[in-house]
């Protein structure tokens, strides 16, 4: 905080009236099926994105990326979308997002801190935009709900840089609670919280340093026949936590995804037992059961990578060398540690949850790793924080 306070004055010659903190973000399970009106569970982390900004008295706009050292400038009446702006882009979007919505903007200096590139993922480019929409109706005083300010990193998403809008990541952004995972239900727009406290485990988001490669188009999995097949095979409950479940019968579900090709029927079952994952990994936390959370993990991974395609050999490899932590077999059944490839694409990144006292032990795997794939990892001990929040107001 201290850091960017003066890295701002430097710049602009100005202390800046307003600095926001919001949290990076890793998904734990749920973030490949959202278009089927699914929950996805989340993690708020320490990995931090600082925003600060201040006013000006024309309609510019400044932005300035200190780890990068890139300024950018845009104006208020003709921002848009430029190749070379990149991580500026996502800040002109929530301006462009506030406009579009009938609020009016003034003049600003931005200056952004963090010690995670937007490259590395773990949600640091939705921190950027929402830390920025939260500043900019900080510093302004805009009238706006929170509701409101959904609808303007929505309208920036959507209609500014033509990309999705990930509620769950937003939420996560926003509203999430140290101690606490954020679990989001695309069906009602709604969200929850999961107290996460389990005292002797550790948690880890390891970037495997794989180059990313799209292996198939995932939007394929999203079209309209394969969301109302899915959508015949659910059953209303209402004892269970969202209202309802998939079909249990494996018969059914062959009979009803019979239609469909092979591969493609893979990815419809690998998000049925997706659905069940969340909701047993959530019921596992509440109850303080560490394993029966973990084996939902981990089998969700296994599935990830049979069912829907999405690991690679070098993070298969470092998470079987989490679960190898566990000389017990029986970790298969109660397992202390577990792990998953995480992010919404087809990214390199893995979380380990794993025991105090193997923390060394799976530093040491990971430079195993290194020595044999030739990637240099990059690791980050993170824990749950607070959604986006003024750290200093002038």
């Amino acid at each position: 905080m201290k850091e960017i306070y003066a890295i701002h004055k430097k710049i602009y010659g100005e202390v800046p009236k307003i600095m926001v903190e919001t949290p990076g973000r890793f998904h734990l399970l749920g973030e490949h099926s959202w278009f089927c009106k699914d929950k996805t569970v989340s993690m708020a982390v320490n990995l931090p994105v600082y925003i600060a900004v201040s006013p000006r008295e024309d309609a510019s706009v400044y932005f300035y990326f200190h780890q990068l050292n890139e300024t950018k400038k845009a104006g208020l009446s003709t921002l848009k979308v430029k190749k070379e702006d990149r991580w500026a882009n996502s800040m002109k979007a929530m301006i462009y997002g506030y406009t579009s919505g009938g609020f009016e903007v003034k003049g600003m200096n931005f200056s952004v801190y963090t010690d995670i590139l937007p490259s590395a993922g773990f949600g640091i480019t939705t921190a950027i935009k929402v830390g920025t929409a939260f500043a900019i109706r900080q510093l302004l005083k805009i009238p706006c709900t929170d509701a409101q300010l959904l609808q303007v990193i929505e309208r920036g998403n959507k209609l500014f840089l033509h990309t999705g809008n990930y509620i769950a990541d937003n939420y996560a952004a926003l509203y999430s609670k140290p101690g606490n995972l954020i679990i989001t239900d695309h069906a009602t727009g709604t969200y929850d919280y999961i107290p996460f406290d389990f005292k002797d485990k550790k948690i880890f988001l390891t970037d495997a340093k794989v180059p990313r490669i799209s292996i198939w188009d995932e939007s394929t999995i999203q079209e309209p026949e394969n969301v109302l097949l899915l959508g015949d095979l659910r059953e209303r409950k209402n004892n269970v936590y969202g209202g309802w479940i998939y079909e249990q019968s494996a018969t059914e579900i062959n009979e009803v995804l019979s239609v469909i090709p092979e591969d493609t029927k893979k990815k419809l079952l690998y998000i049925i037992k997706e659905h069940q994952y969340v909701l047993d990994a959530r019921e596992a936390i509440i109850a303080g059961k560490f394993g029966s959370f973990a084996r939902c993990v981990n089998q969700s991974h296994e599935n990830l990578r049979d069912l829907y395609k999405l690991s690679c050999p070098e993070i298969d490899w470092i998470l079987k060398r989490v679960n190898e932590l566990e000389p017990n077999l029986e970790y298969i059944r109660d397992p202390v540690t577990c792990g998953r490839i995480t992010g919404k694409g087809f990214g390199r990144c893995l979380y380990a949850i794993i025991r105090k006292g193997d923390v060394e032990t799976y530093k040491k795997k990971l430079s195993e790793y290194e020595r044999i794939f030739g990637f240099e990892t990059e690791t980050y001990e993170v824990k749950p924080a607070k959604g986006a929040h003024v750290v200093r107001n002038q």
